[in-house]
């Protein structure tokens, strides 16, 4: 019943603030994403720690209008090398994933890389079992409400997220799927460090031409049928997250 509550008062919130930032320019939010590539090294791997850093960090960026939005990774033209012994050095090459959400229609489409091929997911925008919290924190100058909840959707990993948002800037706005707050989510925190996106830059200007468009290109997959290719592929590979490439 706590849960039921708590969603009824988010889309609440959400249709009040609509009404507050119809009138809201366009723009663009600039993040900065931390990975804690130690933590997700498997057991028995604690010796791969010397060959990588123990933080990745990329930057992504989402740009929006009144009514839709899409997050996507800003490719670096060269990316440093992790480190390495004996001559072997490591990169991490940034997956080309993008998420497109139109908050009118509440419909959301994300575009996944994997192994070299791209996939297209359709599916509706959900609103996640948020729990509105009492903290706050300044975050480029806007104040920012906590807000929280535990994603038990995969069975084999449980998440507890942690987001920042601020009722200053339009609601139904922030990266990947995390945007369905009464307000813009300018920080990300995935199992207390395990992942960290932060907001770094916020500036209203006119988008330029097909700076926002919903992604088309890849093969058209469900959700479900996505993630069960990627765990067969991963088991046939004997583990790894296929993101890692080593070049001598």
């Amino acid at each position: 019943m706590k849960t039921i509550v708590v969603v009824l008062g988010v889309l609440v919130s959400l249709a009040a603030a609509h009404v507050v930032f119809a009138q809201t320019s366009d723009g663009m939010i600039s993040y900065e994403q931390k990975i804690n590539l130690h933590r997700r090294l498997p057991p028995g791997q604690e010796a791969r720690k010397a060959m990588i850093p123990e933080f990745r960090t990329t930057k992504h960026q989402l740009v929006f209008t009144e009514d839709a939005s899409l997050y996507k990774p800003v490719i670096e033209d060269e990316e440093e090398p992790m480190g390495g012994g004996g001559g072997i050095q490591m990169r991490m090459r940034v997956p080309n994933e993008e998420v497109y959400i139109n908050a009118t229609s509440n419909a959301i489409t994300t575009k996944r890389e994997f192994m070299g091929k791209d996939y297209l997911i359709d599916d509706t925008l959900k609103i996640s079992p948020w729990k509105l919290g009492t903290e706050t924190k300044e975050i480029l100058g806007y104040v920012c409400n906590m807000a929280y909840y535990i994603d038990e959707s995969q069975p084999d990993r449980k998440l507890e997220v942690t987001a920042w948002y601020t009722n200053k800037l339009r609601p139904m706005l922030g990266p990947e799927q995390y945007g369905s707050l009464p307000g813009a989510v300018l920080a990300i925190d995935i199992n207390n460090g395990d992942r960290v996106v932060v907001a770094r830059k916020v500036e209203f200007r006119a988008l330029k031409k097909n700076e926002l468009k919903i992604p088309t290109s890849g093969q058209k997959i469900t959700q479900a049928e996505y993630r069960k290719h990627v765990e067969e592929t991963m088991k046939q590979m004997g583990g790894g997250n296929g993101r890692m490439i080593i070049r001598n």
